[in-house]
């Protein structure tokens, strides 16, 4: 695949992250995206479906995951850095979503900032940006 090809791919890939960005209000359940765009720091935690909540957060960081190795594997080209990229997602999950149920589970005013960033983490693309670059520095000394 040449250089040209490559480039347009991750920005195809890079434009499907951000329609689901673009659409999640429309796309997943999620009551804490309102929440948060509040001063949330000073309003009770909004009422919510548990399970609906877990399984549209699981589905994001599910379609995420999936365009984000996508990316990575066009830049690399190495099923091992995929691999590797999809162990840390995973790994990532688990750590991420206990954390998660707990805060949605019990609320507390003071507990808000620590659970917005660990949704963020879990809802938004971040991984990829942290990854891309830790790779390429890898390639550049392998």
């Amino acid at each position: 695949m040449d250089k040209i090809m490559r480039y347009i791919l991750i920005g195809v890939l890079v434009i499907l992250l951000m329609l689901i960005r673009g659409f999640e209000n429309v796309l997943f359940y999620d009551p804490y995206l309102t929440f948060f765009e509040n001063d949330y720091l000073y309003i009770d935690s909004p009422r919510r479906e548990l399970a609906k909540l877990v399984l549209n957060t699981t589905l994001r960081f599910f379609l995420n995951t999936i365009i984000s190795l996508g990316i990575i594997y066009v830049a690399f080209r190495d099923r091992n850095i995929v691999k590797f990229s999809a162990i840390i997602y995973s790994v990532a999950f688990v750590l991420l979503l206990i954390p998660f149920l707990y805060f949605v589970i019990n609320p507390r005013q003071e507990d808000y900032y620590l659970f917005f960033n660990v949704r963020r983490f879990l809802i938004q693309p971040i991984l990829v940006i942290l990854l891309l670059p830790a790779f390429y520095y890898y390639k550049l000394n392998r």
